[in-house]
């Protein structure tokens, strides 16, 4: 791959291992970031080499408050030291499913603010994997470059590597469907949607599903799993219409509380997804498949390092 020499390639402490796989990618070393903690809690930063007259490349997940912030902080630590450009690539966006406010509700769509705050460090480009909602792309005022990358080529890769029988694909819900359709699309199979309706702010009822699914191996589509609650009702709708079998895949793996427990329980056992969420590697119940290789070639494209992969998905 022709390389640029003034490229710098960082990651934040929450996607050290996310960046070391873009950087194999793209035969291009990753710089380590000089971090300290002191006894108060507040936390140093440091710039290992010169940046000034760099491209500079962070891959930055935001899983939490602090991991947010040390984004922020780069980004602002980046101009002070005269980077060329400021690029960003975010595998997991926290805060991304609350994206609107309701009316006089009073409550505030972090998704929106969160993403504002960032675009407002003035990074040159921002790219962000498999959103709940593209919406967050636009809290800005147009001097930021925005990417939406995908990752359904890959996960069809990894479904078709399972060999799985007679799969239908399913979406908890109408809001997911088209992007089920798009990825049964690449598998070649069925596809249906199940109605869900959310009532408070983890929970929601899944209704009936329909016999599409009826003989087949269902593979629950969505693109992030936090608690769970409404991937397992729609396993049980699965069952309810007659599947004979249920698998879950999605995007962001956050499997917060004990969801990985439930999921167990219910008689899950296998759970596809990217490694986008911090620590999420496979094992006797995770199936895990890497980012790494659709951020590599948004990179190969964005700075004219040469041709992308056949496959490789990104829209604006």
């Amino acid at each position: 791959m022709p390389r640029r020499k003034n490229i710098i390639l960082v990651g934040t402490r929450s996607a050290t291992a996310m960046a070391a796989a873009v950087g194999r990618e793209l035969d291009l070393p990753v710089t380590e970031m000089i971090t300290r903690t002191f006894a108060d809690g507040e936390i140093y930063h440091a710039f290992p080499c010169d940046i000034a007259g760099c491209d500079l490349v962070i891959i930055a997940n935001t899983p939490d408050d602090s991991a947010h912030q040390e984004l922020i902080d780069l980004i602002a630590g980046a101009r002070y030291w005269n980077a060329l450009s400021v690029n960003v690539v975010i595998p997991y966006l926290g805060y991304s499913t609350m994206e609107r406010a309701k009316p006089e509700s009073g409550e505030i769509p972090k998704g929106i603010t969160r993403t504002r705050q960032i675009f407002r460090a003035r990074p040159d480009y921002v790219a962000f994997i498999d959103l709940h909602s593209e919406s967050v792309m636009h809290a800005h005022t147009g001097e930021v470059r925005t990417r939406h990358l995908w990752t359904e080529r890959l996960a069809a890769a990894h479904i078709r590597g399972l060999h799985i029988d007679n799969p239908v694909l399913v979406s908890p819900d109408y809001g997911f469907s088209k992007r089920v359709a798009r990825l049964a699309g690449l598998l070649d199979c069925p596809h249906t949607a199940a109605n869900k309706d959310r009532f408070d702010v983890d929970k929601t009822i899944v209704g009936q599903l329909s016999g599409a699914v009826r003989g087949r191996t269902a593979i629950i589509c969505d693109d992030m799993i936090r608690t769970g609650g409404s991937m397992l009702q729609t396993v049980d709708r699965c069952y309810e219409a007659g599947a004979v079998g249920v698998m879950v895949m999605a995007t962001h793996l956050v499997l917060a509380g004990n969801a990985r427990q439930r999921f167990v329980e219910r008689g899950i056992c296998c759970i596809i997804g990217a490694d986008t969420y911090p620590g999420r590697e496979s094992d006797d119940l995770l199936q895990i498949y890497s980012a790494a290789p659709v951020i590599a070639d948004e990179l190969k494209s964005y700075f004219r390092l040469g041709a992308s992969r056949p496959g490789a998905t990104f829209s604006s």
